[in-house]
């Protein structure tokens, strides 16, 4: 997914200062036009001003349910991604997908799409005319250093539902939990997870103490460690902990995404599409596109989805954005 922002801001990303152990970060969303002011509205939690990064998950945009028959529904023509993996997840809808590596395919729910553009790839995404509603996340994660010009894939997995009893399930789209493993690969720890929690259900997942870790809620209001997060809200707790404490107080059923992964440990640079690690790699990137360079290919245009141009640069040179003291 694009970011369509005419005038994105720069953000130089680092891990910063930390929340503490066990101590919840709530994180509320932006709302911002996918395509232009008409167009259908994402919740964006990160990157923002209070955090950057949990792990190598550097955006998360939250969207629906969305009615494409009033808002238009996805129609990303082609753009470009430097230095990145994006992760398509559904929870509703069908969304046509294609990218300069040749590949073709539907989004579908309950069905991971994961697209990696290192030194370069374009893609667009448009959801068919057979959607009614469209309900989803589309995330980012960046690429370390020593992979962040590695060359163009694209890799799709459908994950088993996984009972965890206290009327609780999880789909493992990425990395490891509750003894499910995706084959997914990817160039740094990840974890990447739908769980569903009944109503009144209690859950205590064992995970990872060195990841941090981020719970989006899609549906429903649940309780992480304690601490109350609406429906769209982020909490993120830092490394440290070895299990996460859920419940969802409410009559009826909640659904979250749950993120994770290990401290970044290196700064990186995001303006619109781009990945990077320094303000004159994006102006390169940038003018590469504009000019059709071979870096990101090309795909055929889709109609109603013209080819994206980049927006145009800001005048003043990025200063460094770090996570306040909390």
């Amino acid at each position: 997914m694009s970011n369509t922002e005419a005038s994105p801001g720069e953000l130089s990303c680092g891990d910063g200062p930390t929340a503490g152990p066990g101590r919840v970060q709530v994180l509320g969303a932006r709302e911002v036009p996918l395509g232009g002011p008409r167009a259908m509205p994402v919740r964006r939690t990160l990157p923002q001003r209070a955090r950057s990064l949990i792990g190598a998950w550097c955006f998360a945009d939250h969207y629906g349910p969305d009615d494409p028959g009033g808002s238009g529904g996805m129609a990303v023509g082609s753009h470009p991604h430097t230095g990145l993996q994006t992760v398509s997840w559904l929870f509703a809808g069908e969304i046509e997908h294609r990218d300069s590596l040749g590949s073709h395919a539907l989004v579908r729910p309950g069905e991971l799409n994961l697209m990696t553009g290192g030194l370069g790839i374009c893609h667009s995404e448009v959801s068919t005319p057979e959607t009614t509603t469209l309900h989803g996340v589309q995330l980012w994660v960046a690429l370390p250093e020593a992979h962040r010009h590695t060359g163009r894939d694209f890799q799709h997995h459908v994950p088993p539902l996984t009972g965890l009893g206290r009327g609780a399930t999880a789909r493992v789209f990425l990395g490891t939990l509750a003894g499910e493993t995706s084959p997914v690969e990817t160039f740094t720890p990840v974890l990447g997870a739908e769980l569903t929690l009944g109503a009144g259900t209690r859950l205590t997942l064992d995970v990872d103490p060195g990841f941090e870790h981020g719970v989006l809620v899609d549906t429903g209001a649940v309780t992480l460690a304690g601490t109350p997060l609406a429906r769209a809200e982020l909490g993120c707790l830092d490394a440290g902990a070895p299990r996460l404490e859920l419940a969802n107080p409410g009559g009826g059923p909640a659904r979250v995404l749950l993120l994770g992964g290990p401290p970044f440990g290196e700064e990186i640079l995001m303006w619109w599409n781009f990945v990077a690690r320094t303000h004159e790699e994006v102006v390169a990137f940038r003018a590469a596109w504009e000019a059709g360079s071979n870096r990101f290919g090309a795909i055929p245009e889709v109609p109603g989805a013209p080819r994206i141009p980049a927006p145009a640069l800001p005048r003043v040179r990025i200063r460094p954005r770090r996570n306040p003291a909390r």
